[in-house]
């Protein structure tokens, strides 16, 4: 009997692993999601301890082999969150945890690094901001605060090159997640050695560079001991969850766009040339020859998150006693409130804030409070913040040319047809929802399936498995609102970052003296 092939798609996420293994035509064969801690130790740091990501790893893909046959999976795929920097040493030992991509603490790194090397000399390779979110500033915070990791570490990687070296012995690189690394030319899709010696980087600690698609491995005995996976599956190299997650959504191709709803939320329009603007970020598709435009906010779903935490106590409440979910009944509170909150906005800015602003001092802000407004203000504020944040880069997106006609959506937003509406309403811009639940993990299994063979193409690929589910279509007379409100979101900030600064600075110093 000949079986149907498997792939196998590994999403390591802010909060939690998600691991899924897929049949050919897309649909789910099993599924695990293990959740695993953020670490903030200091003001506007950000750490995550890379073998708690492996362990949630090794007990997701068991649990996916109590349902189907470990022997059938043909290829495994590793998406994984951008902006890592993992230092391993020659024996393969993480040396520190990671600063992940919510990580600041480089901010002061990146004025020294900007005022000797240049903006101009750093973009004009990598196509992206020296921000102290990225992997670069990581990189040299070790070399210039632990030099003793720095000289002991062989090699820096990403979470997702970390995961496909504890499958297979290989370290390695892709190049979507390239973009992470000022010294990666993304233009060339290889390591600037000039700009590696001007930023003090030994190219020697960074992996070899691979398309996303290629097979750089094969499950080792040692994994197979630990995740229960037959030696011998072909590993492929993988890619930044963004992308994967834009490929699962069904764009493959110049002119589509990815709207993301995830923990981070954003977008992503893909493009045949690498068009870069310094308020946004520039990374490789996964896809060979593609570039995706990118703008990223810290807290897209992590706002919403934070707000059940916080303020959702009677929602949680009433979810445990009728079953249904706390998400779905905040959303019912904030559908009772008029588009646009009564005026209430919200600026989600809880960590900083990436594109288009790239403000570490950035802070949150509810503006237009009044005894008039209740828990659903405060809910529908946060929906509304997060779209504004989403057509403030997609305003500087346009101004490079790129077209945004519509939107595949994916991450749990997508499930929220309330949020959904807000964000083609805010934008003026047609949304659409494919199976947005495994989007990421799909993509990831989707590149398996191109450098495995099971799919001829990635044409192939998207077609064979990816469906629209849902479509919304953006109200005018919303729209007109929103673009009121929108303004006013842009100047709440521009009004406040001096403050915003000052605030940091005291918050600092007041740490200091704990």
């Amino acid at each position: 009997m000949v079986h149907e092939p498997l792939l196998m798609g590994i999403d390591i996420g802010t909060s939690a692993c998600k691991t899924a293994v897929f049949r050919a035509d897309g649909t789910v064969a099993a599924a695990s999601t293990r959740e695993y801690p953020v670490y903030y130790p200091a003001p506007g740091w950000a750490e995550q301890d890379c073998e708690q990501w492996w362990s949630a790893v090794c007990a997701a893909i068991r649990d996916c082999l109590d349902v189907v046959p470990a022997g059938d999976i043909a290829g495994i795929g590793v998406d994984g969150q951008s902006w890592s920097c993992i230092p391993v040493d020659r024996d393969g030992n993480v040396l520190a945890k990671t600063p992940i991509w919510m990580d600041m603490r480089c901010a002061a790194l990146c004025g020294e690094v900007l005022q000797e090397v240049g903006h101009d000399r750093i973009f004009q390779v990598a196509k992206n901001p020296f921000q102290p979110s990225y992997t670069t500033p990581k990189i040299l915070w070790f070399r210039q605060r632990h030099p003793e990791i720095y000289h002991n570490t062989a090699c820096f990687l990403q979470s997702n090159s970390y995961i496909v070296f504890r499958l297979t012995g290989v370290l390695s690189q892709d190049k979507s997640q390239g973009y992470g690394l000022h010294v990666y030319d993304m233009a060339k899709g290889c390591y600037d050695t000039d700009l590696c010696r001007e930023l003090k980087i030994d190219p020697d600690r960074l992996a070899p560079i691979f398309d996303c698609h290629t097979v750089v491995g094969h499950v080792t005995r040692r994994a197979f001991e630990e995740t229960g996976l037959p030696t011998g599956i072909p590993v492929v190299a993988g890619g930044l969850d963004a992308a994967c997650g834009t490929l699962g959504a069904g764009v493959y191709r110049p002119g589509q766009t990815q709207e993301q709803g995830g923990q981070a939320g954003g977008m992503s329009i893909c493009e045949d040339h690498p068009a870069a603007d310094p308020r946004l970020i520039l990374s490789n598709h996964v896809v060979p020859g593609l570039w995706l435009l990118q703008g990223g906010t810290v807290a897209g779903g992590a706002s919403y998150k934070w707000a059940a935490e916080t303020l959702g106590q009677y929602e949680a409440s009433v979810a445990r006693q009728t079953g249904q979910h706390q998400m779905f009944l905040m959303d019912r509170e904030a559908a009772a409130v008029p588009a646009g909150s009564d005026g209430m906005i919200f600026l989600p800015y809880l960590s900083g804030e990436r594109s288009p602003i790239w403000d570490p001092d950035a802070c949150g802000m509810f503006f237009g409070l009044s005894f008039g407004k209740g828990r659903g203000h405060f809910y529908r504020a946060v929906l509304e913040g997060a779209a504004y944040a989403l057509r403030h880069n997609l305003e500087i997106a346009r101004q490079t040319g790129a077209q945004v006609t519509e939107m595949n959506s994916i991450g749990g937003a997508a499930a929220s047809p309330l949020w959904m509406q807000i964000k083609s309403d805010v934008t003026g811009t047609p949304m659409c929802a494919p199976r947005a639940e495994t989007a990421t993990t799909l993509g990831a299994a989707l590149l398996a399936g191109v450098g495995t063979g099971v799919y001829s193409g990635f044409e192939q690929a998207v077609s064979k498995t990816i469906r629209i589910e849902k479509e919304y279509r953006p109200d005018p007379e919303m729209t007109k609102r929103y673009t009121e409100l929108f303004g006013l979101y842009l100047q709440l900030y521009e009004a406040n970052k001096d403050v915003m600064k000052a605030h940091a600075a005291v918050v600092r110093a007041m740490e200091d003296l704990k």
